[in-house]
Order: C-alpha cells, then structure tokens, then sequence
C-alpha cells in the first residue's frame, strides 16, 4: 500500500475512533456504563457490532478510551492552576452536561467491586487531591485561614466540586453549580 493510501486509512480509523468513543459518551450517560452495549453504541455510529470490536477490542477497552478522552477536554494546564481558575472550569462544566453525566454516572458505578473503572477513578482522585493541595498551598502557603492544611483541605475542595455537579445535574434550575462554587471559595477566604 503507497504511504498517502496508508495515511488516509489511519487518519479514517482515527476520525473513526473519535466517533465511536463519542457515541459512547452518549450511550452511557444515557444508561450508566452496566446499562450501555456495544451493540448500542454500534448502531449509533452505523457500524455492527463486529465492526466497532475492529477499533475497540472489549467493552472495557472502549471505556477506557472514553475516560482518556474526557481526561484530555479536562487537561491539567502546564503551569499550575489558581483558585479563579477552578472557578473557571466550574463554568466550563456547567456548558456541557453530557460529559459531566458521563463522569458522573461511570463514577458512582465505579464505587462497586470488579467495575473497571474503579482503578482509573482510585488513580485519579488521588492525582486530583494532590493537584489541590499544591493549588491551596499556592493561594495560602501551609495554613489556609480557617486553619486546615492544604492536604486537609484538598478532599474537601474535590467533594464540593464533585458534589456540586451530582445536585446540578439532578435539579440544574435550583442549583447554580458556578455560583455555589463561588460561595465555597468565599468560606476559604477568597474574595
């Protein structure tokens, strides 16, 4: 096969990939992760079931992906984050529901035994409470006001976080999930 012909069948199976982990995304927020099939999000993205094994080779794999992908629109920028900036992503998530039901649903399911999930979301809460803790420590140096320790505090900035978009996406008119972020950033302090 001539090179041009080998990059255009890579760049097709890539664009391929893409659509069918954002089909994914979809059919699990729409279902949970137990509740979606491969078959399902096949026929989503017009392929058989046998043709999506093609490019995902398990169930399992094609999660995998998908969290990948979520992973890189929440990119952890280069240098390090600030309290407003957090405050930023809150907004950001507020624009995108979908995503945040995805995380969501894959989370809560993650808790149970054998989910395969589980050690991605082990990883990663405790890569994201380290990632707080250096933001606090940033903002407050080793004490914040109220006293509390950045590693202390850290947990509680996450369950926040996290908490704040469960009650969003239950109730999003009684919950201003931007605001209500805001508020808690005025508890530790800041203006």
């Amino acid at each position: 096969m001539p090179y041009g012909d080998a990059m255009n069948a890579r760049v097709r199976s890539e664009e391929r990939r893409a659509e069918i982990v954002r089909a994914a995304l979809e059919v699990i927020a729409e279902r949970g992760y137990r509740g979606a099939s491969l078959a399902a999000v096949a026929e989503r993205v017009g392929l058989t079931q046998q043709g999506l094994l093609h490019h995902f080779p398990t169930k399992d794999a094609l999660l995998v992906a998908v969290l990948q992908e979520r992973d890189q629109w929440d990119a952890l920028p280069t240098t390090r984050w600030r309290m407003d900036l957090l405050a930023s992503l809150v907004e950001y998530n507020a624009m995108r529901p979908a995503i945040i039901q995805t995380f969501s649903a894959l989370l809560g399911e993650s808790v149970t035994e054998g989910h395969p999930a589980r050690a991605y979301f082990t990883e990663r809460y405790t890569r994201v409470r380290a990632s707080m803790a250096e933001v606090l420590r940033a903002q407050y140096g080793d004490r914040l006001p109220n006293g509390l320790t950045p590693e202390r505090t850290a947990p509680l900035l996450v369950a926040v976080m996290d908490g704040l978009q469960y009650q969003w996406l239950l109730d999003p008119e009684s919950v201003d999930m931007p605001e209500a972020f805001r508020d808690f950033l005025r508890l530790l302090g800041e203006d």
